[in-house]
């Protein structure tokens, strides 16, 4: 399997404006292959292919001579970029999706550049793993706070504010861990609860963002009041950068930390089948992109994989009203957390109830059923669930 190693980069003032200078051809390129695709069907009818665009690169060098010092594979990545663009279009509007058609990229949305083939494209680690060399840039320093893994495959040159990253995929084998046949049910949510699971365990929703709400307002505030461009307000630009990289990182740090301890703990993990962008348009949006819950399922989804776990996704249909132990159906408000089931009286948390739900419905929805079949899950006589 694929896994990613990111690393922080210390550049030196003259390789920072290296690797600048780099992005900057970079996208540079990536706009001119976009426009060159547009006009060639806008006046003829022709669609350029990525192959006539990549034989085209030695022209580029040669008239140009500031791309000779960029890596050929690396230049070669940009134009795969425009026909990946190109291939997304397509695919969504075959579905009937938005289309969204390649735009154009600025100097300050285009992060990023890529050795496709990270030791063949002179990316080497040097010093026991305090240096990376790069081609075009030279040796810079890295911090490497945990050991690389596998075999190194690609290596990606990330920019985030005024910091620089280094990004590794590499191929590595699975760490399957000892066989656990625990299943558990987990129902997701924003206020006050992020997860709430069939066993009765609530975990709170840190609200990182809604807790700096006043601190961003103040710095957004200030932004506000500068003249565009000037000393003052690229200064606080970077410092309203600073603030969002801060609540994004404790963010990822809380899902990657709760999705480690779920799978550690539990063989099969099913949770609902949300529909996050249709919710994220609803008045819950503030709360859902604090709650980050895609980043947190895909999290999820990884690590139980690595890990040779099952993960399960069910229709969420119903399972904040039925009764998890006679299945009586009664639509209650939300405002009602607890309730007492009127034809069995037990009673029970709404959320508790809900995971309660969705762990049964691995077992009888048949959408569930074909997916624990493909994964190679037990049988229904057999199952934990």
């Amino acid at each position: 399997m694929i896994k990613s190693f990111k690393y922080q980069l210390h550049p030196t003032k003259p390789q920072q404006k290296d690797l600048e200078n780099t992005l900057s051809l970079c996208c540079e390129l990536y706009n001119a292959a976009l426009q060159e695709r547009r006009d060639a069907y806008k006046k003829v009818k022709k669609s350029i292919t990525r192959f006539e665009q990549i034989n085209s690169l030695v022209l580029v060098k040669n008239e140009l001579p500031e791309y000779k010092k960029i890596h050929s594979q690396v230049l070669c990545n940009v134009i795969d970029r425009v026909d990946n663009a190109y291939k997304g279009f397509f695919r969504r509007v075959k579905k009937g999706q938005k289309p969204g058609f390649p735009r154009f990229k600025g100097k300050q949305r285009y992060d990023s550049f890529t050795f496709p083939q990270a030791y063949a494209t002179g990316v080497k680690i040097q010093n026991d793993g305090k240096r990376v060399l790069l081609h075009g840039i030279g040796s810079v320093k890295v911090k490497l706070h945990r050991d690389l893994e596998g075999k190194i495959k690609t290596a990606t040159i990330k920019r985030e504010g005024e910091l620089w990253y280094i990004v590794f995929s590499c191929e590595v084998e699975p760490k399957r861990l000892p066989e656990n046949e625990n299943a558990i049910g987990i129902d997701l949510g924003t206020n006050p609860n992020f997860l709430v699971t069939s066993n009765g365990e609530e975990v709170k929703a840190p609200k990182y963002y809604q807790n700096a709400q006043k601190k961003l307002a103040k710095v957004q505030q200030n932004l506000s009041k500068k003249k565009k461009n000037s000393c003052r307000y690229k200064l606080i630009k970077k410092q309203l950068s600073k603030l969002h990289r801060k609540i994004a990182n404790q963010r990822k740090d809380f899902h990657h930390k709760l999705s480690r301890r779920l799978v550690n703990e539990y063989g099969i993990i099913v949770h609902e089948d949300i529909n996050i962008q249709a919710l994220s348009q609803s008045r819950l949006a503030k709360g859902i992109y604090d709650s980050g819950w895609a980043q947190f399922l895909q999290m999820l989804s990884y690590k139980a994989e690595e890990a040779g776990r099952k993960v399960i996704a069910v229709d969420p249909k119903y399972t904040s009203q039925n009764c998890p132990v006679c299945g009586h159906k009664e639509k209650k408000p939300l405002w009602i957390r607890n309730f007492t089931c009127p034809k069995c009286n037990n009673t029970f948390h709404r959320d508790t109830a809900a995971a309660m739900n969705i762990l049964a419905k691995a077992r009888t929805e048949p959408s569930a059923i074909n997916k624990r079949r493909s994964l190679g899950l037990q049988s229904e006589e057999s199952s934990p669930l």
